[in-house]
């Protein structure tokens, strides 16, 4: 048995002293911490409670509190007469050699003792900068949030005496009143005929289409999407070991005689689109050619995944209706959010389906996210109520309008030479076609030396494409500005 004055505890425990972590839990963790990687073995003697104090400078009294801690959590057994033993019930690691420095003892794993396969399917990191301006990839500007309006509601949630019924376990589809207040808003807006039970709440639509591919796809399963799609749904997709079938996309959208032949020669599972409009190239999908695609689904049996991001926002008339407010067969899972609509860190989307696959899609829910943010659902569902979130989108529709002329205007009258656009009729983003001769990832580097940010993820260069998806929700008309003419001055420079 070691004995206490072989142990150097001086090097084993280092107090802080600034610290708001009591002292006497202080030793006890960091006593805990040398038991569990084998520096005190079981069964080893521990000095006496003055000693201890003597070394690390301390009060009697905070060693004795803190070997109380160490007996209560059972690392420890004080025998009287005998004195204080690291007990030899502990599961501890036995015969590691003390380490060289404290900095070791401290130190977490580097890597897993046990193996794993890395995904480089998901391996895309978030693009994050500290320039002061970024073109993203159609994010709303968080400034127009009604965040006072928000809040107003959500205080006055919580105050209420009936509030403790939002923080307990319940409906795991989400708040039952928001869902009918959404179904209501989803109706007017959407041209849907929908119930609170024709809807699931999610933490936005990556989460829908994660939730509807898990439950609807398997291995080997064919989904169509469009080339180009939206990365994340892709990866969503191969995640869950499908195949990805691309079809061509047009100034109309999707294709729909290509989908055609394709049904005509595989087994096609799912058809994922973005009509309203389309990732990343902007372009609606034809009322026509919607029609054609639910006529085609229920022919073929293939499911439509539509994903309705940029709905509420149209500029040159009203938008066309999702393809959802025509599906009389029941082939339509129709994903949104308020991401947009309201602010990206608010995570509040939706899932509408029939009621046999809201109460599947329940059970899968339930196993990643109990339910949603009942408190935050009612505060949305009164704002809904009382007509708030509609009249923010009509004010931000106003002022994006404005953002979107202007980046027309700047783009047509100082890029001409260099690329080609076509202004969308709604959303918040510009699709460029660029000369191929540039070399957009050289002008992305040079643009964030000038304090203009321009993710990698904007960028589509490839052999037969280069093009730049230019988000520009997210800056006012000054900024807007500033950043066109940072974004000029480089392309001049390396075109």
């Amino acid at each position: 048995m070691s004995s206490p004055v072989e142990i150097p505890f001086k090097n084993v425990i280092l107090l802080d002293r600034l610290s708001g972590t009591p002292v006497y839990l202080q030793i006890a963790r960091q006593m805990i911490n040398a038991i569990q990687r084998g520096v005190l073995v079981t069964g080893v003697q521990l000095p006496g409670t003055r000693s201890l104090a003597d070394t690390l400078d301390v009060h009697r009294k905070t060693v004795v509190a803190a070997y109380h801690e160490l007996d209560a959590q059972g690392w420890i057994e004080m025998l009287p007469n005998k004195g204080t033993f690291v007990t030899k019930k502990s599961p501890v690691v036995r015969g590691n050699a003390l380490p060289a420095s404290v900095s070791d003892l401290k130190q977490y794993p580097r890597e897993t003792g046990f193996s794993f396969e890395e995904s480089m399917l998901l391996d895309r990191p978030v693009s994050l900068s500290k320039a002061d301006l970024e073109f993203t990839d159609g994010l709303p500007d968080v400034r127009l949030a009604p965040m006072d309006k928000l809040a107003k509601a959500y205080s006055s949630v919580l105050r209420r005496n009936n509030n403790r019924k939002y923080l307990s376990y319940s409906h795991v589809e989400g708040n039952l009143w928001f869902r009918d207040k959404l179904a209501m808003y989803l109706n007017n807006t959407r041209g849907l005929h929908i119930a609170a039970d024709n809807i699931i709440t999610t933490r936005g639509i990556q989460m829908g289409i994660y939730l509807a591919s898990n439950l609807l796809l398997k291995k080997g399963d064919n989904v169509v999407v469009g080339n180009l799609s939206y990365y994340v749904a892709n990866m969503i997709f191969q995640q869950a070991g499908a195949n990805i079938l691309s079809v061509p996309v047009d100034d109309q959208g999707i294709s729909v005689e290509a989908v055609r032949t394709l049904c005509e020669q595989k087994k096609i599972r799912m058809l994922y689109i973005t009509p309203h409009h389309h990732y990343p190239t902007t372009v609606t999908l034809s009322a026509e050619r919607r029609m054609e695609l639910l006529n085609l689904s229920v022919k073929y049996g293939f499911i439509i995944l539509e994903d309705d991001h940029d709905y509420d926002f149209h500029y040159n008339s009203s938008p066309v209706l999702p393809l959802a407010s025509a599906d009389g067969a029941g082939m339509v899972v129709y994903v949104g959010s308020f991401c947009k609509a309201l602010a990206p860190g608010l995570r509040s989307g939706y899932i509408v389906a029939p009621q046999n696959l809201i109460r599947e899609l329940g059970k899968f829910r339930r196993i990643i996210d109990r339910q949603g943010d009942l408190m935050m659902e009612q505060a949305l569902a009164e704002l809904l109520d009382e007509g708030e979130i509609q009249r923010h989108i009509k004010k931000a529709q106003k002022v994006y309008h404005q953002r979107r002329d202007l980046l027309g205007e700047l783009l047509s009258n100082g890029f001409s030479e260099y690329l080609s656009f076509k202004s969308p009729p709604g959303g918040l983003a510009v699709w460029t076609e660029w000369r191929k001769d540039i070399n957009l990832m050289r002008v992305s580097k040079e643009c964030l030396r000038q304090n203009l940010h321009l993710p990698q993820t904007l960028l589509f260069q490839t052999g037969q494409l280069s093009a730049m998806r230019l988000g520009f929700g997210n800056m006012d008309m000054g900024e807007l500005g500033e950043a066109m003419h940072i974004l000029k001055s480089v392309v001049e420079k390396n075109g």
